[in-house]
């Protein structure tokens, strides 16, 4: 981990002390995260192929309880 520096004014770190205070963070802990949010936002892109793949024909083929059946699905049926 790298260790960086640098100087806010007095307003702003007043500012991130309490926000950090109120939600139960160090000061470390929320800069990280804001720092993460700002270079990772985590965002869909509505035009991204996959959203658009399947099924390849709507309305056609079994319809399948994924979330029930899951194993058997991936791994095949019981033995």
């Amino acid at each position: 981990m790298k260790l960086i520096q640098t100087r806010i004014p007095e307003a702003e770190y007043d500012l991130l002390r309490r926000k950090a205070r109120a939600e139960g963070k160090t000061m470390q802990e929320w800069i990280r995260t804001a720092i993460r949010n700002r270079l990772l936002p985590d965002e869909v892109d509505p035009a991204d192929p996959i959203f658009g793949a399947f099924p390849l024909v709507p309305g056609k083929g079994p319809k399948v309880d994924v979330a029930e059946r899951h194993d058997e699905l991936l791994y095949g049926p019981l033995r």
